[in-house]
C-alpha cells in the first residue's frame, strides 16, 4: 500500500522561489513549529497552493491509460487485448492530499500559538488549504478507499507516526463539515488577512473561494448518488440555494497558472512536467463520432488533429499509395489516368475532418484484414519521389497533451516527406483548470433529473454546463497555446483551418438533436452523464468515477454504446487500484492490514489479470452500490 509510507510527514520544506504573482521569497521554514512567525502563515499558504497537484505526471503515465480503457473513453493504439484488465503500477493520486495537508497542520499549529484575536486574522489561509485538502482527499479515496487523515502529518506536533485509517464515509462527513466551516469563514471575512498576490488561485477574492468550497460539496454529492440518494439530493439543493453561490460561470472557475518563472531548478511549477504520457492512447471512435456528429468544438481541444492534411494526402497519392478509407471518405478528389488529385474536404470540412478515433473491437490491433486502416503502421508511411525521407503519419487522434503540460510536447507541422520543417519548440507556462462551471452545472442537471429541489430546469443546467465546458476548454487551449489555436502556420496547406472557438458554434452544437435534452427520463439522464464524461476528458479520475457511478457507456446505447467483449466479461474489469501486501518491517503494516480487513479487501498485485475480478467486486464504499459497467444509470 505504497501511499501510506508518507503519512508520518514531520517537516515543512520551503523552496526560496520567486513567482510571477508572488514575488516574495519563500524562506526555508524551520521544522521546529515554534519558529513559524505570524507573517510566514501566508508563505505556508502559498506553498500549499504550489503543492496542490490533483493529477501529476505519475497519475497520467500510469493511471490514466487504465482508467480510460476500463471506461472505454480511450483506446490503446495497439487496440484492446484480453489482458487490458491487468493493472500496471499505479500513480501517486493516493498521496497527493498529503502535499497540502502538511501545510494545513503547520498553519493549525502556528495559529494555535497565537492569541485568539490574532489567530482569527489568519484563519482564512487555513480554510483555503483545508478546502484544497478535501478536494485531494476525495480523489485519494476514489481508488483506495479508507486513508489516514485525521491523525496524518501530526508527528511534528506531538502526534503519532502511525496514524489510523479513517473510513471513506467518515471522511465525507468530515470534509462536508470543514467545507461548511470554510464557507462561513469566507463569507464573514471581516478582519481576515490575505496577501492577494500570494493567492495564486483567486487573488484574494474570498467570494470566489466560497463558491469553490460550495462547489466541491457537489463532488461529494455526486459520489453519494447511489449510496444515499436523499442525502445527495439534499446536498445539491443546499449548494444551489447557498447565499455564497457556486461556480456558475466561467469567471468563477478555478483556473490559474502557478508560475512563469522561479529561482529554483523545479521547472515543473511552470510547465507542469517534461515527461511523456498517454503516448499509446487514442480517442474512442464511438465517443469521438458522437462529438463530431454534433459539431462539438471540444473535440478540437481534447484531441489532436491527425497528420493527414491535404498536402500529406497528396504525397501519398503521388507515390501511388492509398490513404486510410475513413479519411478518403471525407475527401473530394479527381482521378486522371489513375492519379488522384486533392480538390476539397467533404462533409463538415476542416478542422472537423482531421479527427478520428480507434475501434474498440477486441484484438482489432492484430486483425489487419478488417482494421489495418487504423492499426497497420506500414500503411501510414510515405517517402518522397526519390524514395527517400521515409516519414510516418498518424491517421487517428491522440490525447491533446499540450493541454496538460507546457514543454516536451512541442509541435511539428505535418508536411510531405523531405519538405522543410515547421515547428514550435518554445516551452509554454502551463495553465490548469481545477473545478469549472461546466462540471458544476452538469451535476445540477443530473440532480434535477433525479428529483432534487433546484430552482432551474434540468435543460437550463444542462445547456449551461455544455456552454461553460466549451468556453473553459477554449480558454485553456488559448492559455496553453496548443497547436493550431489561432494559427495555421502560414500558407503551407490552403485548406488548413485553426481550431479556436468560432462565433455561433455553441449555438449550433446545442441545436443538434443528439445534444438536445429530449427523450425518455432515462435517455435524458444518459445524455447528461455522457456530457460529464466529455467534460472530464482532461481529468481521467473524474471521468472514471463518472463511468463507475453511471454505468456508462451503456450496452446497446444509441448515444455512446459500450463494446461488449465475450472473452472479458465486465465483472473482470477493475474498479479500483491494487493494494499490495505491506512489508513485515513497515511500521504501518498493522494499520494497513486492519484497514483492508475493515473494507473486506484482499491484497492484489500489479500485472495479475486474475485480480480484475477482485478489483471489481471488492469496491470502495461509494462504488459498492453503483451499477456494473454497461448497465447504465440507476433511475
Amino acid at each position: 500500500m505504497k501511499l501510506f509510507k508518507y503519512m508520518a510527514v514531520t517537516a515543512i520544506v520551503g523552496g526560496a522561489m520567486t513567482l510571477t504573482g508572488c514575488r516574495d521569497d519563500f524562506a526555508e521554514l524551520n521544522s521546529n513549529p515554534s519558529q513559524i512567525a505570524n507573517a510566514e502563515v501566508s508563505y505556508l499558504f502559498t506553498q500549499g497552493i504550489l503543492d496542490f497537484e490533483p493529477s501529476g505526471y505519475l497519475m497520467y503515465y500510469y493511471n490514466a491509460p487504465m482508467m480510460q480503457q476500463w471506461a472505454q473513453t480511450g483506446v490503446s493504439t495497439g487496440g484492446y487485448k484480453v489482458n487490458f484488465t491487468a493493472t500496471t503500477n499505479s500513480g501517486d493520486q493516493g498521496d497527493k492530499y498529503i502535499n497540502v495537508l502538511k501545510y494545513v497542520r503547520a498553519i493549525e499549529n502556528a495559529l494555535g500559538s497565537m492569541a485568539e484575536e490574532e489567530a482569527a486574522k489568519y484563519v482564512g489561509y487555513l480554510q483555503c488549504l483545508r478546502t484544497l485538502t478535501a478536494y485531494l482527499g476525495i480523489m485519494a479515496t476514489d481508488m483506495y478507499g479508507d486513508i489516514p487523515f485525521t491523525e496524518a502529518c501530526m508527528a511534528a506536533y506531538g502526534g503519532t507516526i502511525t496514524p489510523k485509517y479513517d473510513s471513506q464515509a467518515d471522511l465525507y462527513n468530515l470534509w462536508l463539515s470543514q467545507l461548511d466551516e470554510a464557507i462561513a469563514t469566507f463569507t464573514n471575512n471581516n478582519g481576515l488577512v490575505m496577501v492577494s498576490k500570494q493567492d495564486l488561485a483567486y487573488n484574494g477574492d474570498w467570494s470566489k473561494w466560497a463558491k469553490f468550497a460550495n462547489s466541491v460539496k457537489l463532488r461529494i454529492a455526486a459520489r453519494l448518488i447511489n449510496v444515499d440518494r436523499e442525502k445527495a439530493k439534499s446536498l445539491a439543493s443546499a449548494v444551489a440555494s447557498a447565499p455564497c453561490g457556486y461556480i456558475e460561470n466561467v469567471e468563477d472557475a478555478m483556473i490559474f497558472q502557478k508560475s512563469t518563472s522561479n529561482s529554483t531548478n523545479n521547472q515543473d511549477l511552470i510547465y507542469h512536467w517534461s515527461n511523456g504520457f498517454l503516448d499509446g492512447q487514442a480517442a474512442n471512435q464511438k465517443l469521438l463520432g458522437y462529438m463530431l456528429d454534433n459539431l462539438d468544438p471540444r473535440v478540437r481541444f481534447c484531441y489532436q488533429k491527425n497528420e493527414f492534411n491535404s498536402k500529406v494526402i497528396q504525397a501519398f497519392w503521388n507515390k501511388g499509395q492509398e490513404i486510410p478509407s475513413y479519411i478518403q471518405e471525407n475527401v473530394e478528389f479527381t482521378e486522371v489516368n489513375g492519379k488522384k488529385t486533392f480538390v476539397a474536404w467533404k462533409g463538415a470540412g476542416e478542422p472537423w475532418v482531421r479527427y478520428y478515433g480507434l475501434p474498440t473491437a477486441m484484438d482489432a490491433g492484430t486483425d489487419l484484414t478488417n482494421y489495418g486502416d487504423w492499426f497497420e503502421a506500414k500503411r501510414f508511411r510515405c517517402s518522397d519521389e526519390n524514395d527517400a525521407n521515409l516519414t510516418s503519419y498518424t491517421p487517428y487522434s491522440q490525447f491533446q497533451q499540450q493541454m496538460i503540460i507546457g514543454r516536451l510536447y512541442n509541435f511539428k507541422l505535418p508536411k510531405a516527406p523531405g519538405e522543410p520543417v515547421t515547428q514550435s519548440i518554445d516551452p509554454r507556462p502551463w495553465t490548469g483548470l481545477y473545478l469549472g462551471a461546466g462540471e458544476v452545472n452538469l451535476y445540477l442537471a443530473e440532480f434535477k433529473l433525479l428529483g432534487a429541489n433546484l430552482p432551474k430546469s434540468a435543460e437550463e443546467y444542462y445547456e449551461k454546463g455544455i456552454t461553460c465546458s466549451t468556453q473553459e476548454y477554449d480558454k485553456l487551449a488559448k492559455a496553453n497555446k496548443i497547436a493550431y489555436y489561432e494559427n495555421t502556420y502560414g500558407d503551407y496547406d490552403p485548406f488548413e483551418v485553426s481550431i479556436e472557438l468560432k462565433s455561433g458554434e455553441i449555438e449550433t452544437m446545442l441545436s443538434k438533436d443528439g445534444y438536445k435534452l429530449t427523450g425518455t427520463a432515462a435517455e435524458q439522464l444518459e445524455k447528461v452523464y455522457v456530457q460529464q464524461l466529455i467534460n472530464f476528458t482532461l481529468y481521467p479520475n473524474e471521468q472514471f468515477v463518472t463511468a463507475r457511478r453511471s454505468g456508462l457507456p451503456k450496452f446497446g446505447s444509441t448515444i455512446f454504446p459500450r463494446q461488449e467483449f465475450s472473452s472479458v466479461p465486465v465483472d473482470r474489469i477493475p474498479r479500483r487500484f491494487d493494494i499490495g501486501e505491506p512489508s513485515i518491517t513497515d511500521i504501518m503494516r498493522e494499520n494497513i492490514m486492519n484497514a483492508l480487513s475493515n473494507m473486506h479487501w484482499n491484497t492484489t498485485s500489479a500485472g495479475d489479470v486474475a485480480s480484475g475480478s477482485t478489483l471489481n467486486s471488492q469496491r470502495v464504499y461509494i462504488d459498492a452500490p453503483n451499477p456494473q459497467y454497461g448497465e447504465g444509470p440507476k433511475m
